[in-house]
């Protein structure tokens, strides 16, 4: 091993360069080449945990970079990736190993970049594994889980917007019961936000605001602002104590006001509530100065009142 970490400094220094040496654009081109061809991202993968820790984070460096080497003009490693997908299913374990976890998660990361393979753990049966990894005891592998299902979920939207149509099954749906929701949204509503963990809550809300509100995910917004489910779990987030959670859920509840096909049970519900919520807008600020919060809040309160 002392000869694999001593191999891997010396990777790190070509791709890198040291103090006395910018990286030279032909050595790294050849490198990328020959690492590719030689397996070597596999055993870097592989050994790691036997590894000291500063090979650690070495190798971890090594493999960030050569995510974005090109060959002519070509990512190779994604093209590895695509033939190796064993080793993602090895990176997204490593959540469960504390001496690691934290460096399989940045591999992890820097490997989803590449929109295939983003796509192939977005529909594996890992997505699942995440909304469990975020809510680890350990704060260090909880966030660092909580960042790659972030990336997943927002870097490469038309990927996105696929996944979750598909989680949707939009037409299946309709054709049944509007209510019955996707079970990606049920793990993120009652795993996520409706977390006993506040920081747990905090991120849930606010990604949940960062992918409605995205417009390659316009079809999967208007569904989730149809469920009487989802408007219940957001209006419980209006009421919490934390001025940053309520603000993040009112990005989303206006969503559902905005809806100008609000099914009848939507409707039923704000009418019923219509006298706590414009109490509760009223009341509603921000710290500091937002124009654009304030039309939201005199738009909803609008919508509300005339229902």
């Amino acid at each position: 091993m002392q000869e694999l970490s001593k191999n891997i400094r010396e990777l790190k220094s070509i791709l890198y360069g040291n103090s006395e040496a910018e990286p030279v654009s032909e050595a790294c081109v050849q490198l990328t080449q020959e690492f590719f061809q030689g397996n070597t991202l596999r055993l870097l993968i592989v050994c790691l945990p036997k590894l000291n820790l500063e090979a650690r984070k070495d190798a971890t460096q090594v493999v960030a970079n050569l995510q974005r080497q090109q060959v002519h003009s070509r990512l190779i490693s994604s093209d590895y990736l695509e033939a190796n997908k064993d080793l993602l299913d090895l990176l997204v374990s490593g959540y469960e190993n504390m001496d690691i976890a934290l460096h399989y998660g940045a591999m992890l990361r820097e490997c989803i970049r590449h929109q295939s393979i983003a796509r192939y753990v977005l529909e594996s049966e890992h997505m699942k594994k995440f909304f469990n990894y975020i809510q680890l005891p350990n704060f260090d592998i909880a966030s660092d889980a909580s960042a790659t299902f972030k990336e997943l979920l927002t870097r490469h939207k038309s990927t996105v917007a696929e996944f979750l149509s598909k989680n949707y099954d939009w037409v299946e749906l309709m054709e049944t019961d509007s209510n019955q929701d996707s079970e990606f949204f049920n793990e993120f509503n009652s795993k996520l936000l409706e977390s006993p963990n506040y920081i747990t809550r905090r991120q849930a809300i606010k990604l949940l605001g960062d992918m409605l509100l995205e417009r390659s995910n316009s079809a999967v917004m208007m569904h989730y602002v149809s469920s009487k489910d989802n408007l219940m779990i957001l209006m419980n987030l209006l009421r919490e104590s934390s001025k940053n959670i309520q603000i993040e859920a009112f990005h989303v509840f206006k969503l559902f006001a905005a809806n100008k096909n609000k099914p009848q049970e939507i409707i039923s519900i704000l009418v019923t509530n219509r006298n706590k919520l414009l109490r509760l807008l009223a009341d509603f600020k921000t710290d500091k100065e937002d124009d654009q919060f304030e039309a939201d809040k005199s738009q909803v309160i609008k919508e509300i009142a005339a229902l």
